[in-house]
């Protein structure tokens, strides 16, 4: 059984940063491309951005390109979000994903294991 736990979330002020984490127990982490998800109140869950097992290919929803970076540690079995210039439609859950398949995908459906998630406010 894969686990994902995430940390890091929090308050901060438009234009302030945060990275969060998502620790991975279970099955081999270099197993899987990892991605991030966030769900903001009434709105469907949007990916984030991925990064494929090696970590050698990224890819990122066009909203955060610029301002978030993805990265993993696989001797650490975690994977990063960075996220600078944060703003307030950037408020939402953030929500770590494990896909088993040997590709970068950006619907939720495709991922097989989810993290209970972290609750990111970007005030304005």
């Amino acid at each position: 059984q894969v686990q994902l736990v995430e940390s890091g979330g929090g308050l901060v002020q438009a234009g302030g940063s945060l990275r969060l984490s998502c620790a991975v127990s279970g099955r081999t982490f270099n197993s899987y491309t990892m991605g991030w998800f966030r769900q903001a109140p009434g709105k469907e869950r949007e990916f984030v951005a991925a990064v494929i097992r090696t970590g050698g290919r990224l890819y990122y929803a066009d909203s955060v390109k610029g301002r978030f970076t993805i990265s993993r540690d696989n001797a650490k079995n975690t994977v990063y979000l960075q996220m600078n210039t944060l703003k307030p439609e950037d408020t939402a859950v953030y929500y770590c994903a494990a896909d088993s398949a040997w590709r970068i995908a950006t619907t939720s459906n495709d991922y097989d294991y989810w993290g209970q998630g972290t609750q990111v406010t970007v005030s304005s």
